[in-house]
Order: C-alpha cells, then sequence, then structure tokens
C-alpha cells in the first residue's frame, strides 16, 4: 500500500471527485495552501487528514510536505485536484512497489480539454515524477513549477492519469498563466544567460524527459517562439488531428508563451511598453533577477495545476 498526497488551493469545484478516486489508499492526506474558498469543508467530510500550510513555491511545498507531514506507508503517490486516480494506475502502482528496486516513477497525464483527450499536441507521453519512496525524493523550485532531485534510479509506468487543466473555467487558466509566465520570464533569462543546450540529451536523451528539457532549453533560444511553438503543436506533433479542440489548446499554449516573451523583453527593456525608461532599472535590474537576488514578483496565492 501507499499514501496519496493531494495538493490543493480554492479547489472547492475539484477537491470531492478527486479525494473519491484517492480512497482507493487507506492513508489519503489533503495538504492545503489556505484555501479561501469551502475545499477544507467538502475535503473533511472523507475519511482523510487535512493539513494547511502556507505557500511559498510548488518545490518548497512538495519538500515541505515530504518531511513534515507524517504518512503512514514507505511510498507516496502526489496527485493535485484537477487529476484524477484510476483502478488500474493504483494497481500498477502496488506491483512497481512490491518490486522494490526503484526509489521513484514517472507517470504520463493524459490532458483533458474542451472534454476531449488532447494527446498529440501536449506531446503525449509527458512525464511527471508522482510515485516515490519515503527520503529518496525531494523537489527543486524551476521557473513556474518544480523539478525532482533523486537518490537512485527510476523507473516508468505504463498506466496514465486525467489532468483536467481547465476545470476551473477558462477566466481561472488565463490568470494562472498570466502569473506563471512571469516566472517563466526569469527563468528564461537566467538560462539564455548562464544556460546551455544539452544537445546529447536533446538527440539521444535517455527518456522522454531528458528530452523534453532539452528541447525546452532549445526553445528558449528560438526566433519567433511563440508561431514556432504553434507550427511545431499543430503540424510536427499532429495536433490538427486532436480537432477542435486540439487547436485551440495549441492557440492557447502559443499565446501563453508570447507572454513569456514579452516579459523577458519587459524584463531586459523596461522602456519597450512605454518608450520611457524608468529611473533605477534596466539591464541592472534583469541581471538581479537572473541571479536570483531579487523577488520575481510580491508574494502571491497558489495555483497547484501543472503545465507545460
Amino acid at each position: 500500500m501507499f499514501s496519496i498526497f493531494i495538493l490543493t488551493h480554492n479547489e472547492e469545484r475539484d477537491i470531492a471527485a478527486c479525494i473519491e478516486s484517492a480512497l482507493l489508499s487507506d492513508d489519503v492526506i489533503v495538504v492545503d495552501s489556505c484555501s479561501g474558498d469551502r475545499t477544507q469543508a467538502i475535503a473533511t467530510q472523507y475519511p482523510i487528514r487535512f493539513v494547511e500550510h502556507p505557500f511559498a513555491s510548488h518545490g518548497q511545498q512538495r519538500t515541505w510536505m515530504l518531511e513534515h507531514v507524517p504518512y503512514r506507508h514507505d511510498w507516496a503517490y502526489i496527485l493535485e485536484a484537477d487529476e484524477r486516480m484510476t483502478p488500474a494506475l493504483f494497481a500498477e502502482c502496488l506491483e512497481v512497489i512490491a518490486s522494490g528496486d526503484r526509489v521513484g516513477y514517472y507517470v504520463a497525464e493524459r490532458v483533458m480539454f474542451m472534454g476531449s483527450w488532447i494527446r498529440r499536441s501536449t506531446q503525449f507521453p509527458r512525464y511527471q515524477l508522482r510515485l516515490l519512496r519515503r527520503g529518496k525524493v525531494w523537489f527543486d523550485d524551476y521557473g513556474h513549477t518544480e523539478r525532482e532531485v533523486v537518490d537512485g534510479p527510476t523507473g516508468f509506468l505504463r498506466e496514465t492519469y486525467p489532468h483536467y487543466t481547465c476545470s476551473k473555467g477558462l477566466s481561472r487558466w488565463i490568470e494562472k498563466h498570466n502569473r506563471y509566465s512571469t516566472d517563466e520570464a526569469a527563468e528564461t533569462l537566467r538560462q539564455l544567460q548562464r544556460g546551455k543546450v544539452d544537445w546529447r540529451s536533446l538527440l539521444w536523451g535517455r527518456s522522454e524527459v531528458e528530452r523534453r528539457r532539452a528541447l525546452k532549453d532549445l526553445s528558449l533560444r528560438l526566433p519567433m517562439r511563440p508561431l514556432a511553438r504553434w507550427f511545431y503543436m499543430v503540424f510536427i506533433l499532429g495536433g490538427w488531428l486532436d480537432g477542435r479542440a486540439g487547436l485551440a489548446w495549441c492557440t492557447l499554449q502559443a499565446f501563453y508563451e508570447y507572454l513569456i516573451v514579452l516579459k523577458v523583453r519587459e524584463l531586459t527593456h523596461p522602456e519597450f511598453l512605454t518608450g520611457v525608461q524608468p529611473t533605477g532599472v534596466g539591464q541592472a535590474s534583469a541581471q538581479a533577477l537572473a541571479d536570483g537576488t531579487v523577488s520575481v514578483c510580491a508574494p502571491r496565492p497558489p495555483v497547484q495545476e501543472q503545465v507545460s
């Protein structure tokens, strides 16, 4: 058996269905980032534990959770409120835990949008590390999201999980991605100034995770990134085969990419929106941002959904 953590913030619309899918486990813990809606009232109607902890970042929240919240079993699965555990995935988790030769397992999401599985333009299968052994996996921040740090070998599961990425409506999606694009702009600056494209991983990476991360590093350096991303998703990945929902998804992702590009420009050239150079900002501020010595933005409430 393994424990299931559910990360939440203002999830009154999704939390009941998420918990019900997770009750295959006998140890379900909701870790809430101080929601202001009915998340707690709904969640505590179920036989689960409810823990509150102020949100700082996705990586810090996960690491704090794993280190400070007691859980019953030696293995845990991380679920988010707009995702679901499935019986087939649960059974495979039990199967690999019994083998005991890995410290963590990656699981692929099925992005559900406009009532459809967006299979092609989401680069399916896209893996996230979700099943982990106690004391062997931690998380660091990367852009708007997190990346895992593991102490030992990892594996990949065959089964997938549904991710209802727009379950709270387009307004919430746009609001969330506006915030995410601010963090991604700062991370883009850091990568452009300090990082490089790992061509070996891009061409001969041992896993989808390695290849996807190398592809992202390359994409940061491409001209006309938003248009390039739309073209890549629609025609190279075959997003047009996902129908109207797929085309809408590709367009939203290109819009998100354009927000990042504009915010990078704003960070490096604050005058480009107004034509006037603000006093005391400019390249020095951009460099401080890239060095991590200046905060990207004021503290904000978290949104737990995962994006590309």
